[in-house]
C-alpha cells in the first residue's frame, strides 16, 4: 500500500483555538458583518477561555472591524484577561472591544483599514512597516495620538519620518504569530479556495506572515476535496501555508446571510431588485449627494448614509454609468447595503483588498461619498470617536485623503431630531439636541487644512444645506426650501459660517416621491463638473 503523502491537517475548532499560547499575536481575516470571518474558531477560543481562564494576554488584531455590531467576532473575545491588546481598523462592528477600550481595560490602537491592510504584505515579506502619507495629519499621526484608543496604550506604532524630503508615517509591521484565516474549500494538501466567499481580503498575506514569524496558519473552511481536484488558479492559499483546517459545514457567507450567490459572484443580479429607498430624510441627502456624479466616474461609497447612492442610482437608471467600488476588493455592481455592507452584486472584478488600497491611495478614485459625525470650523471631519463611542477609521482615512473629489454626508443636527420631506421642501418636526458641526472636533479622522494643502475639492452636504470647504474654512452654498437660514441652520452650528453671496436653493426634485426623472441630467454633466446643483 502506498503510504498517504499528506499530513493530516484536520482539527476541530476546540483543538484549533488550543494551540494558542498565552501571550502571543493572533490575527483574524475578515471583514464587518461576517465576511471572511473564522467565527467558528473565534467562539471555540472564547469557549476555551471561558472554561480554562487560558490563553491570557493575547493581542488580537484584524485589518477590519470584526463582528455583528452586537456580540459576535471579536465580540466575543470582549473577556477580562483574554486579551491585552487589540489592534483594528475599527471597534463600530464589535462594541464589547469599544467599552474595554474606553474602560481602559485593554491596550487599543485603530490604524487606517488601508495602512493595516497593506501592512499584511509588509510582514509577510519581512520589511519593517509602511511608509506612506496616509494619516498624516490626522489622529494616526503620532504628534496626535498615534492611532491610541485608550490611556494605557503608550507604545507608538506609528513614527513621523522625512523620505525623500517629504514628511511621511512610519506604521511597523506586526510580529503574527498565529493566522486565523477563512476560505470555502480546503483539499487534502490544505490549498484553499475563495468560491463562495464575499470578499478575497488578505488571507494570502496574512498567511505568508504568519509563517514567515515561524507562525502556524489556521484555516476554517466549508468543505473538504480531494487533493488534485482545485482549479490551480482558484486557490487563494497554496497548502504549504496552512497547517491546520477546522471544517464547518454551516458556515454562514455573512452574518446574516448563509449565501448569496450574487456576493459570490456566481449570479447577476437584475437592477430593478435593487430596492428604492423610503421617501425620508436618508433618501433625501442621498440624492443631493448623487447630484455631484458624473458619467463614468469611478466611486467608493462609504458605510452610513452615503451607501444610499446606490439605491438613487439604480431607481434614476445610470448605475450602469458610473463604477462603484468597495475598499474590500470590489470594483462595479452595486455595493450591498445595511450589515451586509463590504460585499456587493454584479461587480466586474473582486481584486485583493491590500490592492485596491493602492489603487485608493495612488489616487485612483475620482470621487468618494463618505459620512461624518462632527464637523469643524477647519473642515476637520471626526467618524473615529466621539463621546464614549469608538468605531475607528475603517478605510475612511484611505480613502478621504487619497480621492480629488470628497463628500461628506450627514444630518445637521441629532438626538431627538424630526426632519422629513414635504411640499417640496424639507419640514423640521423636532430639531436635534446635539450640534453635529461642532467648534473642534474630539478626534480629527479628515484634516480640513491637508485637504486645501493638497487642493481637494471637499464638499458637506445635509438633511437641510450643503457647505464647500474654502481657503478660510466652511461656507454655506445651499439651502433647502421651507429651512429658515437663521434658525434652522446658523443657530444649529457651533460656530459662524460663512454664507455664500449667492446661496442657492437645493433643486425641487431632491424632495420629491418617485423618481427624480435626473438621468437626462447626470448624462450631459462634464468630469470637471464642480456642483453637482448645475445642470
Amino acid at each position: 500500500m502506498t503510504e498517504w503523502p499528506y499530513p493530516d491537517k484536520h482539527l476541530s475548532a476546540r483543538a484549533a483555538a488550543d494551540l494558542i499560547a498565552p501571550g502571543q499575536s493572533v490575527f483574524f481575516s475578515g471583514s464587518g458583518g461576517g465576511h471572511l470571518v473564522p467565527e467558528a474558531v473565534i467562539i471555540a477560543l472564547a469557549e476555551r477561555f471561558q472554561d480554562t481562564g487560558a490563553p491570557r494576554d493575547l493581542c488580537l488584531g484584524s485589518v477590519v472591524s470584526l463582528g455583528d455590531w452586537d456580540s459576535t467576532g471579536f465580540g466575543r473575545l470582549a473577556l477580562p484577561g483574554l486579551a491585552r491588546r487589540v489592534i483594528s481598523a475599527g471597534f463600530n462592528n464589535c462594541p464589547p472591544i469599544a467599552a474595554q477600550a474606553v474602560a481602559n481595560e485593554i491596550e487599543a490602537y485603530t490604524l487606517p483599514q488601508g495602512v493595516l491592510s497593506q501592512l499584511m504584505r509588509e510582514a509577510a515579506a519581512g520589511r519593517p512597516g509602511l511608509v506612506t502619507e496616509i494619516g498624516l495629519g490626522t489622529f494616526v499621526d503620532p504628534r496626535l495620538s498615534g492611532g491610541k484608543q485608550s490611556t494605557r496604550t503608550t507604545q507608538d506604532l506609528v513614527e513621523v519620518v522625512q523620505v525623500g524630503g517629504r514628511e511621511c508615517l512610519f506604521y511597523a509591521a506586526p510580529k503574527i504569530d498565529v493566522a486565523v484565516i477563512r476560505g470555502s474549500t480546503a483539499d487534502e494538501a490544505g490549498n484553499i479556495t475563495l468560491e463562495d466567499e464575499a470578499i478575497f481580503g488578505e488571507v494570502f498575506a496574512m498567511a505568508c506572515a504568519a509563517r514567515r514569524n515561524g507562525g502556524r496558519v489556521i484555516c476554517q473552511v466549508k468543505r473538504m476535496a480531494q487533493t488534485g481536484t482545485l482549479h490551480p488558479k482558484a486557490v487563494k492559499v497554496p497548502g504549504v501555508l496552512v497547517d491546520n483546517i477546522v471544517v464547518v459545514p454551516d458556515q454562514m457567507q455573512t452574518y446574516q446571510t448563509g449565501y448569496n450567490p450574487g456576493y459570490a459572484g456566481a449570479l447577476k443580479v437584475p437592477t430593478r431588485d435593487i430596492n428604492a429607498l423610503p421617501h425620508d430624510v436618508r433618501k433625501i441627502i442621498a440624492r443631493r449627494a448623487a447630484m455631484e456624479l458624473f458619467p463614468d466616474a469611478v466611486v467608493n461609497i462609504g458605510f452610513g448614509v452615503s451607501i444610499g447612492i446606490t439605491s438613487i442610482a439604480a431607481e434614476e437608471g445610470f448605475l450602469d454609468r458610473i463604477c462603484l467600488t468597495v475598499e474590500q476588493g470590489l470594483f462595479g455592481g452595486a455595493p450591498a447595503l445595511g450589515k451586509d455592507f463590504g460585499t456587493g452584486v454584479n461587480y466586474a472584478a473582486m481584486i485583493d483588498q491590500p490592492s485596491q488600497f493602492d489603487f485608493y491611495d495612488g489616487g485612483g478614485l475620482d470621487m468618494a461619498f463618505l459620512s461624518f459625525a462632527q464637523v469643524d470650523r477647519h473642515g476637520n471631519v471626526n467618524v473615529s470617536r466621539y463621546g464614549k463611542h469608538i468605531t475607528g477609521p475603517g478605510g475612511f482615512i484611505n480613502i478621504s485623503q487619497g480621492t480629488r473629489k470628497v463628500t461628506f454626508s450627514g444630518t445637521l443636527t441629532t438626538g431627538g431630531l424630526d426632519i422629513h420631506p414635504e411640499a417640496g421642501g424639507m419640514k423640521i418636526a423636532s430639531e436635534g439636541r446635539v450640534h453635529k458641526f461642532v467648534q473642534d472636533v474630539e478626534q480629527i479622522t479628515f484634516s480640513g487644512d491637508a485637504a486645501r494643502a493638497r487642493g481637494q475639492d471637499i464638499t458637506y452636504i445635509t438633511d437641510r444645506a450643503v457647505f464647500r470647504l474654502g481657503a478660510d474654512g466652511l461656507m454655506l452654498t445651499e439651502i433647502a426650501p421651507g429651512v429658515d437660514l437663521d434658525r434652522d441652520v446658523r443657530q444649529q452650528i457651533g460656530f459662524e459660517v460663512a454664507v455664500a453671496d449667492q446661496i442657492k436653493t437645493m433643486d425641487a426634485r431632491v424632495f420629491n416621491e418617485g423618481a427624480m426623472g435626473w438621468r437626462e441630467a447626470f448624462l450631459a454633466r462634464g468630469r470637471d463638473a464642480s456642483e453637482g446643483a448645475d445642470r
